[in-house]
């Protein structure tokens, strides 16, 4: 079977995009796929400092924890983006791509070749806009937005390529514990704009303190128990992680392995 291949992708910062990247490549991992990862942000390398992090991490808790192969793209150096995730799948059953930030003819590659797209998106009406535009004082959807025609053009180009989909998933991150009136009208305009524009709306991570303390550590929540911080709210985030996972419905996920994990 073909390498699946899920793209982050988002051009408003703060979504806790390359976060959710790792946990999701780390996921899968534990869960005994093969995972190759390719860090399309040069300037940041948020995706690679963390996968790093982690191997620092594991030396000096003198233990093994499950990793990817990642490679950071260079553009003048690698060539086109889809060689480079070619090249990756050759040896792996998922690709995890976390692009930056921005709009470029390599991240609309990038987009193109998904299968699955993910955009990771906070739970407010400004990131919404990147999505769709909605009335002020109804909070009704008037029209989609920019982000919106990149992925349309991006899933016509992949359509003509070989005849695929892009499955596109509208990732709801750092959702607040409390529900709210905000919460409500976001949900409303994402289910009334999902229709509109195709793409299915899913819940993504909390948001939650240790968020701020994993990524120096290279840890992720299913690496909570094994460094002695079990905590009931660590095992409902593990949970939450899981279900976020499955709800990518990649092919012959193997739900009773990922159950086990953590």
């Amino acid at each position: 079977m073909a390498a699946h291949r899920i793209v982050f992708a988002n051009e408003k910062g703060g979504s806790g995009k390359s976060t959710t990247a790792v946990h999701v490549a780390i996921a899968l991992a534990a869960a005994g796929r093969r995972v190759a990862a390719l860090d399309m942000d040069t300037r940041q390398r948020t995706f690679g400092r963390y996968l790093d992090n982690r191997a620092a991490m594991a030396k000096t808790l003198g233990r093994e924890l499950p990793t990817v192969r990642y490679e950071t793209f260079d553009a003048a150096k690698s060539g086109p983006v889809t060689e480079r995730i070619e090249a990756l799948a050759a040896d792996a059953d998922v690709i995890v791509v976390d692009t930056p930030g921005s709009d470029s003819e390599q991240v609309r590659a990038a987009i193109s070749s998904a299968d699955t797209l993910v955009t990771p998106i906070n739970d407010s009406f400004v990131d919404l806009d990147l999505i769709g535009q909605v009335h002020p004082e109804t909070f009704k959807v008037t029209r989609p937005s920019f982000y919106a025609e990149i992925v349309w053009d991006a899933r016509k180009v992949r359509a003509k390529a070989d005849g695929a989909t892009v499955d596109w998933v509208v990732l709801r991150n750092r959702l607040q514990h409390l529900d709210s009136r905000n919460m409500k009208r976001v949900a409303t305009a994402l289910g009334e704009l999902s229709k509109r524009v195709g793409f299915r709306t899913i819940p993504g991570l909390s948001e939650r303190v240790i968020f701020r303390e994993l990524f120096p550590k290279g840890l992720t929540l299913l690496d909570l128990a094994a460094i002695g911080e079990p905590g009931i709210g660590h095992i409902a985030a593990r949970q939450e992680l899981r279900e976020m996972v499955s709800s990518f419905a990649l092919p012959d996920w193997p739900a009773k392995r990922m159950a086990a994990t953590g």
